[in-house]
């Protein structure tokens, strides 16, 4: 009897360790049949924007112009028009037509530095926020396009030593 129970017990050990291996695949040749299904991406318009530093070095005297540039970085779903926009900046009292850049230092931080920026490199097409009349466009290629800001520190009376600065958004309109 007990040989018998053990022989079972194998028995249904082999089974149930077989039924739980997969399956392996075989070959069959009684015939086929085939079921389609769609795959789908749906892409709609969207546009992405980074954008470098603005750095103008450092001088003693705003006698002359300083003029350097930077790059925006727009990404757009392929033939997608859009708008680039630069604000004014976050310094107070500063507008696309009078940007300024505020002192740093403690004491100083109602000093400011004028300066602007432009579409162009001749320094005649003011860069702004408003769709339509001082923004640059564009279309979407799917791919990154670089867009080039030219800035300028104008010839003013020079203030006194500090770091100034201020903080340009850049907004891509789509």
């Amino acid at each position: 009897m007990k040989r018998h129970s053990l022989c079972c017990a194998l028995a249904v050990a082999v089974i149930a360790g077989a039924l739980s291996m997969p399956l392996s695949a075989g070959i069959y040749n009684n015939g086929t049949s085939t079921a389609t299904f769609n795959v789908t991406l749906t892409l709609q318009a969207n546009c992405s924007i980074t954008a470098n530093p603005l750095n103008f070095g450092t001088t003693g005297v705003l006698s002359a112009a300083i003029n350097q540039q930077t790059t925006l970085s727009v990404t757009c779903s392929n033939t997608t028009p859009y708008n680039v926009g630069l604000d004014a900046g976050t310094v107070t009292g500063s507008t696309v037509t009078n940007r300024l850049m505020a002192g740093t230092t403690t004491g100083n931080t109602s000093t400011t530095v004028a300066f602007e920026l432009y579409q162009d490199t001749g320094h005649t097409t003011l860069w702004g926020n408003t769709q339509g009349t001082n923004t640059e466009g564009g279309t979407g290629t799917g791919s990154a396009q670089a867009i080039t800001v030219y800035g300028q520190v104008p010839t003013q009376a020079t203030p006194v030593p500090d770091t100034y600065q201020t903080t340009v958004t850049a907004t891509v309109y789509f």
